[in-house]
C-alpha cells in the first residue's frame, strides 16, 4: 500500500471511528467531511466509492444494530429510549423502519428474533467496515503466556450459526439471573468447530463464564467444566471482534509454522474483555488464545 492510498485509508476510518463514537449525536455531511479532511462537495460520492453505501445509509444501519443489540440483550433498556437513541423523534417511526429492515415489530424482536433476516440486512455495513480494518500481523502481535486454569459454567451451542444470536441471548439472561456480571466473571467463547463447517449442523463453540460456584442451571442446560491452564500464544484483537477468524487464520497459517511451536489438545479460545454496544464497536476487544504444547 503506498503511502498516499494509507493516508487516504486512515482519513476514511476517522470517520467511521467518529460514527461508532457518536452516534447519538447529528452527524452531518459537513460535520463528516471535515473530519476526514475533504472537500464537502466530495466527500459523499468519495464514501460511497469507498463503502459501497451512502453515508445516510450507513448511519442508519449502524444505529439499527446497535439498536438491535439492545433489545435483543438489553432488556432492561426501554424501547422508546431506543427509538430516540437511534435518532427517531417518534417511537411509531422507529418501529416502522425497524420491521421494513427485519420483518419484526422492536417488541416482537425482543421476544424471539429472528436471525437470519437480521444478518443479512447488516451484510452490507459489515462488508464496508471490513473494508478498512483489516490489519496485518506480525509475529510481534503474538504473545506467549503461562495461563492459569480457570472454571467456567458452559452453555453450548450445537448446530447452524445462524441461530448463534439465540443462544447468545439465552446465556445472558441465564447469567445475568445467576449473579454473573461481565465485570466479575469473565466470558470466553471455545470454539469446537469452524466457524462456517461443510454443513451448519456441525457448528459448535461453547459459551463460557469464569465462575468456581455451584451451578444453577435455572431452567438451563449449563454445565460445569474448565479452560485449561499452560503456555498459550495471545493475540489481541480490536475491532470487529464479531469475526475472529482472520486472526486465528494468522495464528495457524503462519505464526504457528514459523515460530516452532505446536498446539496442544484444546480448541483456540477467547477471552472477551469489552463488548459493543457498552463500547463502540471500533473499541470492542479480544484475547485469541491458541494452547501450546
Amino acid at each position: 500500500m503506498t503511502a498516499a492510498l494509507r493516508n487516504y485509508h486512515e482519513r476514511m476510518q476517522r470517520v467511521l471511528d467518529h460514527i461508532d463514537r457518536h452516534l447519538d449525536d447529528d452527524l452531518e455531511l459537513d460535520g463528516l467531511s471535515g473530519i476526514a479532511a475533504f472537500s464537502k462537495f466530495h466527500f459523499h460520492r468519495q464514501f460511497t466509492a469507498t463503502f459501497g453505501l451512502s453515508v445516510h445509509r450507513y448511519v442508519r444501519l449502524a444505529r439499527l444494530k446497535r439498536a438491535s443489540y439492545r433489545l435483543a440483550y438489553r432488556d432492561n433498556d426501554r424501547v422508546t429510549d431506543i427509538a430516540m437513541d437511534s435518532g427517531y423523534t417518534a417511537p411509531d417511526a422507529f418501529a416502522r423502519a425497524f420491521r421494513q429492515r427485519f420483518g419484526q415489530s422492536p417488541s416482537s424482536f425482543r421476544k424471539s428474533p429472528d436471525w437470519e433476516p437480521w444478518l443479512a440486512a447488516f451484510g452490507p455495513l459489515d462488508n464496508a467496515r471490513s473494508k478498512l480494518m483489516q490489519k496485518i500481523l506480525t509475529p510481534n502481535d503474538v504473545t506467549i503466556r503461562n495461563v492459569p486454569p480457570t472454571p467456567v459454567a458452559i452453555m453450548q451451542h450445537r448446530g447452524d450459526p445462524a441461530m448463534l444470536g439465540a443462544t447468545i441471548q439465552r446465556f445472558i439472561a441465564w447469567r445475568k439471573a445467576a449473579g454473573l456480571h461481565p465485570r466479575t466473571n469473565p466470558t470466553f467463547n471455545v470454539w469446537r468447530s469452524e466457524r462456517r463447517p461443510a454443513s451448519p449442523a456441525d457448528y459448535s463453540v461453547d459459551l463460557c463464564v469464569g465462575t468456581d460456584r455451584p451451578i444453577e442451571a435455572k431452567g438451563e442446560e449449563i454445565k460445569a467444566g474448565e479452560i485449561r491452564g499452560g503456555r498459550c500464544a495471545v493475540l489481541r484483537v480490536i475491532g470487529n471482534t464479531d469475526n475472529l477468524e482472520p486472526a486465528a487464520l494468522y495464528l495457524y497459517r503462519d505464526w504457528l509454522p514459523e515460530s516452532g511451536e505446536e498446539a496442544r489438545d484444546f480448541p483456540i479460545y477467547c477471552q472477551r474483555l469489552s463488548f459493543f454496544p457498552e463500547v463502540a464497536e471500533h473499541e470492542a476487544v479480544a484475547e485469541l488464545f491458541l494452547p501450546l504444547k
